[in-house]
């Protein structure tokens, strides 16, 4: 079994494969783990419940721990150490957030061995996860331990906001000391149940730069691929329906603004794929699994710690079996139509954009692309990684149906149609009342005629210029005002028309042997007031 580093410090493994972390054996760590929660979470039954005041977050409790024991701590077989644990009430308040009894807390991490995870980071830290599958316990480095003690009243306001989060949810914050030799741990959610087989592990941040999984990684029995194993296993993403992704996004998207405003980056989405459809290939070895794991006494489920609770979707478009135990996955679906079940959360939260980094930013990106190198200022990583996430992991399953386009490709033509023949009947009717309208003309110069060859009647018609005048009149019109447009000249009866009654007596016709011989001249002498208030914008006194 390999050794775990930290700091730039090799720790030896001894000769049975046992991990050592700080040159103390992982199995030391577990059983000091045990004892020192043990201790301070029932020693903080005791206290009374209150509000959470802001000296809370910086409040440090220190226990020791003799091996022999003494009137408050039981003897072990581990050499002396100290217990310190931090924010106590604090910390508390989470636990009561979610849901955690003291004594269910106290049980899942008390009752039974630890159980240690390998780890694929280049951290070095140690995982070790509860029996229940409830808890990860993972050591972590000074300058986290103190970055997330500086973090916990921003933490306290967002948790208080919104409990439903895909970021890591802390129930404690401890630190082992023995032999000078100082180890912190931090107690969080599981993201991943062991009680289901993850066929694919993802460590995503969104950068291409030597984000691909070691050889070493590919060679264990479930490793832990990267971006581009992932662009390279499943370039066409993963598909969700219209609410769950709406929802998960909306989480990834508050979450990184979160991280952004605590100054956060390189910080990754830790997903796993569990394929439904490979569930009954798989059924015996999963029976003998679970025929073990029913001698396991179930614990509490915390609250929101499920990837479905966390996104607030119900994921019913998704069909997924009801017998199968989901363990709160989030429905999904391949690009081939296989049924999936996805566990996220955002991990490794506690690196912030120190100096340090910001040196190693400005020398990566001199050597390669800055913008493809993880570690970059926040705001960032933050974009580049919702980025990611939206147009090349997660999709809509929306866009794999394609019978409405059709639908409307097909209503086009419907539609081109049926305007046709609206146009069609429109243009017929206004060729029939245009033809109407020139019958009447017709029969109102008629009218005229007959008027005109009975103007020795002074009964018929009124006085009026005499012909001669009338002519000298004509005469004087130029020829461009008698060719004056062909509209006028067409729609001349329709102008006739609109008066909608008798002639009046003003008008008269003149005949002339002109070389106009089919057309009439109306002069007007004073027009009417039902012409005034025509709509006829123009009304001009001679109409050829």
């Amino acid at each position: 079994m390999s050794s775990s580093t930290e700091n730039g410090n090799t720790s030896s493994g001894k000769q049975d494969g046992e991990k050592t972390y700080k040159k103390t054996a992982s199995s030391a760590i577990k059983g000091t783990i045990q004892l020192g929660i043990g201790y301070t979470v029932g020693n903080l039954t005791s206290k009374p419940d209150r509000d959470v005041l802001m000296q809370d977050f910086y409040v440090v409790e220190s226990v020791f721990l003799p091996s022999e024991g003494s009137n408050l701590t039981p003897a072990h077989h581990y050499p002396d150490f100290r217990f310190k644990t931090y924010a106590p009430l604090a910390f508390r308040y989470f636990r009561e957030l979610f849901g955690i009894k003291p004594d269910d807390y106290l049980y899942s991490i008390c009752s039974e061995p630890l159980i240690e995870l390998s780890n694929p980071g280049a951290s070095g830290s140690l995982f070790f996860v509860t029996s229940d599958d409830e808890f990860i316990i993972k050591t972590v480095q000074h300058k986290e331990a103190e970055f997330l003690q500086k973090l916990l009243p921003g933490y306290y306001m967002n948790l208080n906001q919104n409990p439903r989060t895909l970021l890591p949810k802390f129930y404690g914050l401890y630190c082992f000391q023995s032999g000078g030799i100082n180890i912190r741990i931090v107690v969080m959610n599981n993201v991943l149940p062991r009680s289901i087989r993850m066929h694919y592990k993802y460590d995503l941040k969104g950068s291409t730069y030597k984000r691909r999984a070691s050889r070493k990684e590919r060679e264990k029995s479930c490793p832990t691929f990267k971006d581009l194993d992932f662009l390279q296993d499943m370039h066409e993403g993963i598909y969700f329906d219209l609410e769950t992704y709406n929802a998960l996004m909306k989480t990834l998207q508050r979450d990184c603004r979160v991280l952004e405003s605590f100054k956060i980056m390189d910080y990754s989405l830790l997903l796993g794929v569990h394929i439904l459809d490979h569930t009954s290939k798989e059924k015996d070895g999963e029976n003998a699994q679970s025929t073990t794991d029913s001698k396991r006494p179930g614990g509490q489920k915390v609250l929101y710690s499920t990837a479905m609770e966390s996104i607030q979707a119900s994921g019913k478009a998704v069909d997924v079996d009801v017998t199968e135990n989901t363990m709160g996955g989030i429905p999904a679906k391949t690009h081939r139509g296989e049924r999936l079940l996805l566990f996220m959360g955002i991990i490794d939260i506690l690196q912030s954009y120190r100096l340090i980094k910001r040196l190693e930013h400005s020398w990566k990106a001199l050597v390669y692309d800055g913008d493809t190198v993880s570690v970059h200022r926040p705001s960032f990583y933050a974009d580049r990684f919702l980025k990611f996430m939206n147009s090349r992991v997660f999709k809509r399953v929306q866009a794999l149906k394609s019978s409405p386009s059709k639908r409307r490709c097909n209503s086009i033509p419907a539609l081109k149609s049926t305007s046709q023949e609206i146009l069609s009947s429109n243009n017929q009717e206004k060729r029939e009342e245009k033809n109407q309208r020139l019958s009447e003309g017709q029969s109102f110069a008629s009218l005229d005629e007959e008027a005109f060859s009975s103007r020795h009647r002074p009964d018929l018609v009124p006085s009026t210029p005499s012909l001669f005048e009338a002519a000298s009149l004509a005469t004087t019109i130029s020829s461009s005002s008698l060719y004056a447009d062909e509209q006028y000249h067409q729609d001349g009866a329709k102008l006739i028309s609109c008066s909608r009654g008798p002639c009046s007596s003003s008008m008269f016709t003149l005949e002339d042997s002109t070389p106009l011989e089919d057309s009439a001249v109306y002069l007007t002498s004073e027009p009417s007031t039902q012409e005034i208030n025509n709509d006829t914008s123009s009304v001009l006194d001679v109409y050829l």
